[in-house]
């Protein structure tokens, strides 16, 4: 359920956030235009949200400008040390996507940015099936993350990575549980949301899915 990514993540804690301004020339394009990303996520939320995968804190902070009650989901006990350090107004709990302590009220909104892709679909699907009931009515989950429209849009992008000699990339592809947007359709669809996407850069795409009831 992602923590097994863990001890990846404490490693990089200390070197995410250049990581996400462009310093890695083998991760410069599944990060381009972070900023916007993350601002494309926050902007469409309000009222009382979870955001799961905290990281540094980067959306968090995003997040507090429209809300002031955020609620901080992160496994990593190093993401966890680097976001403390910036003093954020937000209840901070170790949990994961699928795993984490009891919320004491219902969400307006679930957030997440490059982090869903650490389940399986069949994870995916379970971690839907919690959301919803997390979520009121028009609650909404928005998460910007890799996925793939198609099977030959995965393909030529992982050969582009290849190709690149942009190897930990490539396996990253390779290895890791990204999906499709007809998969992510169906989990959300069938646990009662609307969903539609909207690219954001060659990587990754923003879903926003709505409750219906």
């Amino acid at each position: 359920m992602g923590r097994e990514f863990t001890a990846l993540f404490d490693e990089w804690s200390e070197s995410y956030d250049r990581t996400v301004a462009g310093e890695d020339v083998e991760y410069r394009e599944v990060f381009a235009g972070y900023d916007r990303i993350l601002e494309a996520v926050a902007e469409r939320v309000s009222g009382t949200i979870v955001e799961f995968g905290v990281g540094t804190g980067n959306l968090t902070e995003k997040l507090l400008k429209r809300s002031d009650k955020v609620y901080g989901i992160e496994p990593s006990e190093g993401m966890r040390r680097e976001v403390s350090k910036r003093e954020l107004p937000i209840r901070l709990l170790d949990g994961d996507f699928l795993d984490f302590p009891e919320l004491p009220e219902r969400m307006d909104a679930i957030v997440s940015t490059y982090a869903f892709h650490h389940l399986t679909d069949t994870e995916k699907d379970q971690a839907i099936a919690l959301y919803s009931q997390l979520l009121a009515p028009g609650g909404r989950v928005v998460f910007a993350d890799t996925s793939f429209a198609s099977a030959e849009e995965r393909h030529q992008i992982e050969q582009t990575a290849l190709e690149a000699g942009f190897l930990n990339l490539y396996q990253d592809l390779r290895t890791e549980y990204y999906t499709s947007l007809d998969v992510l359709n169906k989990l959300f669809t069938n646990h009662g949301f609307t969903v539609s996407f909207t690219r954001l850069n060659r990587y990754v795409w923003l879903l926003e899915a709505v409750k219906l009831a």
